[in-house]
């Protein structure tokens, strides 16, 4: 007997079909968030331990990127017991990590001296900054092509060239704070950073080529003068939620300013951060402009994005409710920008006296994005994160939103509501987890895995176990 053609073949099988069977994916509805956690792993049965601004040196959500993901392998930095910095990896498909000890030291019990990555993809280079608040930097490499063939270099000291205090004899600043590695669409790497101090400085970029360090400049202020109902204040900084290229290769920034001057609170135990902002850049960095496309700001030039310019203010908030810096932000799939912030809503009094109690008692999480039509949304998480600290957002392959809060606990909204319908997925109470956990960006895109690192809860300066854990999400 003769086969069928294949076109009647495949008629016959179309007819065949349950009902249902033959819907596009187009008119498939779109899972919700869900979680399901993978796997738990042990970096360090004794990472350092001391709490400095509420938090840990090995676990701030704003470190970018502690946890980091590339071809097929996760890489993970923190400081051990004997305050060494050191740096793991894994092949994704295994759990038992490899790691390398550093030939550095922590130098100081202070929480924001945190460990960053970032890879060169012209040149496959890990790169590592760390150690650093308002201060010198500790700057590490890898050999060429060490991300690229993983399997094919051997884990040692020997794959890592010295520890420098200069960007291979670029000198940056003597205040150096807040390393963020960002790679470009074409492959470079950048390096985000604040020169000055809490209250008095301003962020820069350098650019590294595959070649060299090239420093941009400069691209925001703290200058100008900022008025509030009880004072004024005339110098700042720009803390940022993050700094990140969507799918288009626009380069997005939300940030709130910390003033100076204690004179624009109701109250000296407060934080004098006010407003959510947000500029992007569509020449990688190099302009800055507010979200309907006005320049506000060159990096490097004489005229940057500064506290009073128009167009930049996405969410007014005045320095009364303890309104916290970087906290997140992430961009979808269409290439809408989204961020997390915190504060203590009105409803709980105008003026915050104390911005640990008052923050862990009645501080609040809020959603804010820009919607198709180009209007500012901002819906409240009805998840209380019981905390001082930050939120972690990142979004799944049909662009649901999952906030990772304090202690490990996942909360998670759909697309399909207008990311309205924020629940709680995973309540983290089995981790004994301390304060924030630091989320990797990468590898979400890569397998549909959510994966953080936490640290245990100890006292005093008791080491405590670092670990890893994995959480499938819909893909």
């Amino acid at each position: 007997m003769r086969p069928l053609p294949i076109a009647i073949l495949a008629t016959a099988l179309l007819a065949a079909a349950p009902p249902g069977a033959n819907a596009t994916p187009s008119s498939i509805a779109a899972p919700g968030p869900a979680v399901s956690k993978l796997a738990d792993t042990q970096l360090d049965p004794k990472a350092v331990y001391f709490v400095s601004y509420d938090g840990l040196v090995n676990n701030n959500a704003f470190q970018k990127n502690g946890l980091l993901t590339y071809k097929g392998y996760q890489y993970a930095v923190w400081y051990t017991a004997d305050r060494s910095a050191v740096i793991g990896r894994r092949a994704l498909t295994q759990r038992s990590w490899q790691t390398v000890t550093l030939p550095h030291r922590l130098t100081a019990d202070d929480s924001h001296n945190v460990i960053s990555m970032g890879v060169s993809r012209t040149d496959g280079r890990l790169h590592l900054n760390m150690d650093s608040h308002s201060s010198g930097f500790f700057y590490v490499k890898s050999v060429a092509g060490l991300v690229d063939d993983p399997a094919g270099h051997p884990w040692t000291t020997g794959q890592f060239g010295a520890v420098q205090t200069t960007l291979d004899g670029l000198a940056l600043t003597s205040q150096f704070t807040y390393p963020q590695f960002i790679a470009t669409p074409e492959g470079r790497l950048q390096l985000s950073y604040r020169a000055g101090v809490s209250g008095n400085g301003r962020n820069a970029l350098v650019e590294y080529d595959g070649t060299k360090w090239r420093a941009l400049g400069e691209w925001s202020s703290a200058t100008g003068t900022y008025r509030s109902e009880h004072g004024s204040s005339t110098a700042r900084n720009m803390y940022l939620h993050g700094i990140d290229y969507g799918p288009d290769g626009r380069l997005h920034a939300f940030y709130t300013w910390r003033e100076q001057n204690n004179a624009v609170m109701c109250a000296s135990g407060g934080l004098t951060n006010h407003d959510t902002g947000y500029v992007y850049s569509s020449d990688r960095g190099r302009t800055w402009r507010t979200a309907a496309g006005a320049v506000v700001g060159t990096t490097g030039g004489s005229d940057t994005v500064a506290v009073g310019d128009a167009g930049t203010v996405v969410d007014p908030l005045n320095p009364d409710h303890s309104l916290m810096n970087q906290e997140s932000q992430a961009i979808d799939s269409t290439g809408a920008p989204h961020a997390l912030i915190s504060y203590v809503p009105g409803r709980f009094g105008q003026c915050t006296t104390d911005y640990v109690a008052d923050r862990t008692k009645n501080g609040r999480t809020f959603h804010v994005f820009k919607d198709s039509a180009g209007a500012w949304k901002k819906t409240e998480i009805p998840v209380a994160p019981g905390s001082t600290q930050r939120s972690h957002l990142v979004f799944d392959a049909y662009d649901n939103a999952y906030a990772v809060m304090p202690y490990g606990q996942i909360v998670a909204a759909s697309k399909s509501s207008g990311w309205t319908d924020w629940k709680t997925v995973y309540d983290g109470s089995g981790l004994n987890a301390f304060g924030e956990v630091v989320v990797d960006d990468t590898r979400l895109a890569q397998d549909g895995v959510l994966s953080y690192l936490y640290q245990r809860k100890s006292s005093g300066t008791t080491p405590s176990a670092l670990r890893v854990i994995d959480f499938t999400l819909p893909s």
